[in-house]
């Protein structure tokens, strides 16, 4: 019996501590998704050199994709694969999707857009370049400027 009074007793201030601290719980739970950003690479976009994919980059993340890129490089390949499945080939546009396919976060239900092959090869070069020192894994936060 004498057990069981602690065990109870136990449970009983367990939940009082978690009652009046729900705020703080809550908050600290929340820390890793609210802190997306701060643990991020910065990748400023220049979109007065890259018109086309900087106003597409723009427009996914309006529509609900995220800014937030994990490179994943060894993945780019079946995620272009699965990000432009069913997006036909138009004469003289490619198809660009964001997340990049280098994003682990790209692949299936990319934001696919036709733009200029200038655009969109010039974009896609300037972004290898910029990340190029940076291993898979690391999270980048794309701003377009």
């Amino acid at each position: 019996m004498k057990n069981k009074t602690i065990s109870i007793a136990t449970i009983l201030f367990v939940l009082v501590i978690l009652y009046f601290n729900k705020g703080w719980i809550l908050t600290n739970l929340s820390t890793p998704a609210s802190n997306e950003a701060e643990n991020a690479v910065v990748l400023n976009f220049p979109s007065d050199r890259f018109p086309e994919t900087g106003a597409h980059i723009k427009a996914a993340i309006e529509r609900g994709k995220s800014s937030i890129c994990t490179i994943n490089r060894k993945g780019a390949e079946a995620n272009r694969k699965e990000s432009l499945r069913g997006v036909p080939v138009k004469p003289n546009l490619d198809r660009d999707e964001f997340p990049m396919a280098m994003c682990a976060e790209g692949g299936k239900g990319a934001d696919i857009m036709y733009i200029s092959p200038s655009d969109n090869r010039g974009a896609g070069s300037w972004v290898s370049n910029q990340l190029e020192k940076y291993p898979d894994g690391t999270r980048v936060k794309i701003v377009v400027k």
